[in-house]
């Protein structure tokens, strides 16, 4: 049975990336002879074994993720799903790593906005810190799901997903993945 959290397949991730790429940057005019140095995207199977094992009591799908190639800079996602029990209101999480490294002012607008607190009835919005790193965390009451986004080293995007767990457990999976080894892939 498939996970009931919000999950996107790699390809529309790496659409989504590219949409947001584009918008902050990507193809901004430069002078006609200024070359347009992006950095490359670390291979998809150096992130892979960051994905943690499943938590006692847990299964997980098989890890996923790619490396593409869109419009003349890379792309670098990787995902897995992770349930605990069967049925529609079983928790489950999904873990997901976005390389951002082709587009800086991407990750400088996402961490600013990140800034940004709410409270309500509803669920809340909030700015945190990972062992020291910038994050933003989201939870919506009605339907018990909550979100963990993490920027590790300016360059990778780490968004952990629960859905039907307490958002207090998202502090528990993100301590599961070596964010410091992380840190260090280039």
């Amino acid at each position: 049975m498939k996970s009931t959290a919000r999950v996107y397949p790699p390809a529309r991730i790496a659409l989504f990336a590219l949409a947001l790429f584009t918008a902050f940057g990507i193809g901004e005019a430069r002078a006609q002879n200024e070359p347009i140095l992006v950095p490359e995207a670390v291979d998809y199977q150096k992130l892979l074994p960051i994905l943690p094992e499943p938590l006692p009591g847990w299964t997980a799908d098989k890890p996923e993720g790619s490396t593409e190639d869109v419009g003349g800079f890379k792309i670098t996602n990787v995902h897995r799903d992770y349930r605990k029990g069967e049925g529609e209101k079983a928790p489950s999480a999904a873990i997901s790593i976005l390389d951002s490294v082709a587009n800086p002012d991407y990750v400088s607008a996402t961490t600013e906005a990140w800034k940004s607190n709410s409270d309500s009835s509803e669920g809340y919005a909030k700015s945190v810190s990972i062992d020291g790193n910038p994050g933003f965390e989201t939870f919506e009451k009605d339907t018990r799901h909550a979100t963990l986004w993490v920027m590790i080293a300016n360059r990778y995007f780490v968004q952990v997903e629960l859905q039907n767990e307490d958002p207090g457990e998202l502090r528990e999976w993100i301590k599961r993945i070596d964010l410091k080894k992380l840190a260090a892939i280039k």
